[in-house]
């Protein structure tokens, strides 16, 4: 099948089904600063930025035993974290979504004021803050997390109280579970859900990213993934990863890597199969920065994606990517088609630095 096939397909399935599923995703909350780093200051008003992580690497590095001045320019100021920017970009494709998680426990943070507006929000506590240095290879995170312990079961009865989160759950079709790596008490929540919750109704489809584990030891790691297969005997689990996550998954599952840790679209299937086959969970995904690939038990698949060198905004093209292939899966569509509308989401983003709507994405697919 071509491409262009292929894209066409899943823009006619965007434009002819419904989507106003049930939604429950959870449980970050971030005011994201994106930031660019300056080369050489012009005037007040005007910069040349460092265009290269690398470049910015290596300024820092050039000051060890000496010191160094960068100055930082906030260049967009918006709602952050892997579960609201996914929660926003399903709440655009028309999703009825519910959100718990760190948006302000006493009211919503101003970066969540116009999410409020679309998704119903359950908060535990209050947002924590990332600063985000975007560069043309690539972004350097930079966290102040002062509140993701927060995060617990405890908190959740506590704050939004069991019969309203149970009643989420329960009416649920689709629910997203993200960012482990920064929850230090997630592994810890999920056994909770799994104990606590009714699971012996129709099953759900239950989406989780790890979010970048290196930080976590191999252990941590290997007992999240082991809590996720868990939830499979009574859901069917989608585990996203990128190519980064998906090496070191591979990894700590004693999988060998095929040809190296540089994923291509022939290797990437396999990894997702071998990694899949390992954990016996429903599907596993991984998305590089210029394709994704898919393995189910019946199937696996690669798209490429429609890149661009210089995007408009590049944090959140990971949790739009995730945000399109659930919608694809959620609409019935096959692995190959799921990709498709996964990497049309995220080309629409970093495009144009807002959610698409399925209108809007079925229109871009149809210029592909």
């Amino acid at each position: 099948m071509s491409d262009s096939t292929l894209a066409l397909e899943s823009a006619a399935l965007l434009r002819s089904s419904l989507t106003d599923v049930p939604a429950l995703l959870g449980f970050d909350g971030f005011v994201d600063t994106i930031c660019d780093a300056v080369e050489t200051r012009h005037s007040a008003t005007t910069y040349t930025r460092i265009a290269t992580l690398q470049a910015f690497g290596e300024r820092i590095a050039a000051a060890a035993g000496k010191s160094t001045n960068v100055e930082i320019v906030p260049t967009l100021f918006k709602l952050g974290g892997n579960g609201p920017i996914m929660a926003n970009a399903l709440s655009a494709f028309g999703l009825a979504v519910t959100y718990c998680g760190m948006t302000g426990l006493l009211s919503p943070h101003e970066v969540f004021t116009e999410f409020a507006t679309n998704a119903r929000l359950m908060p535990i506590c209050d947002p924590a803050f990332t600063d985000a240095y975007e560069f043309d290879d690539g972004k350097l995170i930079v966290g102040k997390h002062a509140t993701v312990a927060q995060v617990t079961w405890e908190n959740i009865i506590a704050n939004v109280g069991r019969v309203n989160f149970e009643a989420a759950w329960s009416e649920a079709r689709f629910v997203g579970i993200v960012n482990w790596t920064m929850l230090p008490f997630m592994t810890a929540l999920w056994r909770e859900i799994l104990s606590e919750l009714p699971h012996n109704g129709k099953r759900k489809t239950i989406f989780f990213d790890l979010a970048d584990p290196e930080k976590r030891s191999r252990e941590d790691i290997a007992q999240a993934l082991e809590t996720i297969a868990e939830f499979q005997q009574h859901h069917d689990v989608i585990l996203g990863l990128n190519e980064k996550e998906a090496v070191q998954v591979g990894q700590t599952l004693d999988i060998s890597v095929p040809l190296g840790e540089v994923l291509t679209l022939e290797t990437a299937p396999q990894l997702a199969a071998a990694i899949r086959a390992r954990l016996g969970v429903g599907i596993v995904v991984v998305h590089p920065t210029r394709f994704a690939a898919a393995a189910s038990a019946e199937d696996a698949a690669s798209v490429p994606g429609p890149w661009i060198a210089n995007p408009l905004i590049s944090t959140g093209a990971g949790d739009h990517f995730n945000a399109g292939f659930c919608l694809g899966q959620l609409l019935g569509a096959t692995l190959a088609q799921s990709l498709q509308i996964g990497v049309g989401t995220s080309g629409f983003y970093v495009r144009s630095a807002k959610s698409p709507s399925k209108t809007d994405l079925a229109g871009f697919l149809e210029e592909l």
